[in-house]
């Protein structure tokens, strides 16, 4: 008889079952730490919706990528990649912004945002965004990520 039946057979006297915790049998051997304990992909129904969400990132890349904004403002929402071609174009611009006269600074304007869904908790953007006289094309591909977007791709015109 094992351990575990005696207990259980044994009781408290008063016609109580002794309550026994076992072990429950995971193997963790099998999922490694990234799976168990790295960023999760979402699906589409647990997202916000891309379209307003794309533009204010969009408006805010472009900021960092102008020297306006720090680039601290965008690293939870972009992949490691994307944050270090955007750090290091902000981080040009702001010397070189440093380097001139001050001048008025332009905001970005989002004009125009098209989003096509090619895959489940995937979202591929296009944007018109100008700054002053400055009109730029953006292409961003959005994946899903912890319950949220996160920009996986970026490409500026």
């Amino acid at each position: 008889m094992h351990l575990t039946e005696a207990l259980l057979r044994a009781g408290d006297g008063l016609g109580h079952t002794a309550y026994v915790q076992d072990s429950l049998a995971v193997d963790l051997a099998a999922a490694s730490d990234e799976q168990l304990f790295g960023p999760q992909s979402t699906a589409r129904v647990d997202l916000p919706d891309p379209v307003p969400w794309v533009s204010q990132m969009a408006q805010a890349i472009v900021e960092v990528m102008s020297g306006l904004r720090p680039a601290a403002q965008v690293v939870r929402w972009t992949t490691p990649q994307v944050y270090a071609v955007i750090a290091r174009r902000g981080a040009i611009a702001a010397r070189r912004r440093a380097a001139r006269t001050p001048a008025a600074a332009q905001r970005a304007v989002v004009r125009s945002v098209h989003v096509c869904e090619p895959a489940d908790g995937v979202a591929e953007c296009s944007l018109v965004v100008s700054e002053g006289e400055r009109v730029r094309a953006m292409a961003v591909r959005l994946t899903g990520q912890d319950r949220r977007w996160r920009v996986e791709a970026l490409q500026i015109g």
